[in-house]
């Protein structure tokens, strides 16, 4: 097992991390930007770095000053956590050439995965199903018509790239799709580098519902069941379940087992996520993340399986601790995002925390690295804390999360808090009949 681990990340995810390495006895180094000098990552770690300026290109995108940092603090693996570099084929590339284990999967999974052409071509031929779409790139307008035309509006165009609900463009119409094609190429190029798009068939009332799966070093793979992460609104998740409201058991049972025989037939090792969108009772395939999600923890409420220290281990070489015979799903778990932005306009809201008040009480989880007098700063990502509640049925959870958002105090900017209370108060919301693009269409009748 490894003795040092360097987290090459920030906020919550850095904090996990590092409470995972104390339960186990080893010890962790956090790195920071300039703006980060006084983070709970930074107070809480064992050792600490600071990498750059605040800018995240400058630091925590700053793959020679993170490797430097894992090479003066003697560290043995380095924990990339979410976002930033942890999808990222060249600094896993990186990190293994220069001698220290990275705790994910394989840079050739990473790198196979992240381009969405790819990704869907290679997991079709492992059998997973897969929405109607573009054989490969589309290069030309003429050639996305043709697809269009077979197809049927409305279709989505897609970056290879892309992730994160960025990079995609409905479209409804033949002069609509003219419109809109070269439009997507520049957005793509703008924001991965990469101007090469795909095109899907458009569902109009899909849930989105994703597999969590593991594999270890000696050819095991399971799954660890599923979330609904249907609540978004401009394709982010903001709110997160498990087991999913709308499935039967024979239908989850059955998705699993095939994300599950995907991930052995890859020889995939670590945590990953395989999405999928789900209509009218048939799975689609949508993207696969290589890496640990921010709603992870709904997948260990259910479980009671720490997902952190089994990545942890399985980089470390050791088998999993479990399979699929002695995993048991236990209750209802969901997850809200809560962000620093404005509930009704959602913009950024950074700035100092007067007062804060975390909730507690029985099956309530508070993940977050914020504290009063912490100052948000303006550079990174609005979410600032994830509250999650486990019940025995869903009807509890609803129940106690209003109980839970009513209980937290954020004072000094604002937060996305009294959005969650309104959803969780919306009919639709609590009988469970609701899409991905229910939230957005809520907000626009407000």
């Amino acid at each position: 097992m490894f003795k040092k681990i360097l987290i090459a990340n920030r906020g919550e995810i850095a904090l996990r991390i590092i409470r995972a390495c104390r339960e186990m006895g080893i010890q962790s180094v956090a790195v920071h930007s300039t703006a980060d000098a006084n983070s709970m990552a930074v107070r809480l770690a064992d050792e600490s770095v600071c990498i750059g300026p605040p800018s995240a290109k400058d630091s925590y995108l700053n793959i020679p000053a993170i490797l430097t940092a894992a090479a003066v603090t003697g560290a043995e693996a380095i924990h990339p956590g979410y976002g930033f570099l942890s999808e990222n084929e060249m600094f896993a590339r990186m990190v293994e050439e220069h001698g220290f284990t990275f705790i994910g999967p394989k840079p050739e999974h990473i790198e196979k995965m992240g381009d969405k052409v790819v990704a869907k071509k290679t997991v079709m031929d492992l059998g997973l199903p897969v929405v109607p779409g573009s054989n490969g790139a589309v290069t030309s307008v003429e050639e996305g018509l043709a697809f269009c035309k077979k197809a049927g509006y409305p279709v989505i165009i897609k970056a290879a790239s892309g992730g994160g609900g960025r990079g995609m463009k409905v479209v409804r119409s033949e002069d609509q799709f003219k419109e809109q094609y070269s439009t997507a190429r520049s957005e793509a190029k703008a924001n991965f580098g990469d101007d090469t798009v795909y095109i899907e068939k458009y569902l109009e009332k899909p849930r989105h519902i994703e597999i969590q799966i593991f594999g270890d070093k000696h050819g095991n793979g399971i799954h660890l069941g599923e979330r609904d992460c249907s609540i978004q609104r401009r394709h982010q998740k903001l709110v997160e379940e498990a087991p999913s409201p709308i499935l039967t058991q024979d239908e989850r049972e059955a998705i699993g087992s095939l994300a599950a025989d995907v991930i052995r037939k890859m020889g995939y090792v670590g945590a990953g996520t395989i999405e999928f969108l789900y209509e009218e009772g048939k799975f689609y395939f949508m993207e696969m993340n290589t890496r640990i999600q921010v709603e992870h923890p709904v997948t260990e409420q259910i479980t009671g399986i720490d997902l952190i220290r089994e990545q942890i281990r399985v980089a470390a070489g050791e088998p999993l601790s479990l399979n699929k015979d002695n995993i048991k799903f236990r209750g209802h778990a969901i997850e809200i995002r809560i962000n620093a932005e404005d509930p009704d306009t959602f913009a950024p809201s950074p700035g100092k925390i007067t007062q804060f008040h975390a909730p507690g009480g029985l099956g309530v989880r508070f993940d977050s690295a914020i504290y009063g007098g912490y100052s948000i700063p303006p550079y990174y990502d609005s979410m600032i804390g994830k509250l999650i509640v486990t019940g025995k049925t869903r009807e509890e959870c609803l129940a106690r999360m209003r109980r839970a958002i009513a209980e937290t105090v954020v004072d000094g900017v604002k937060t996305t808090l009294p959005l969650h209370q309104w959803i969780f108060n919306q009919p639709e919301f609590v009988s469970g009949e609701y899409n991905i693009h229910w939230l957005e269409k809520k907000l626009a009748e407000r």
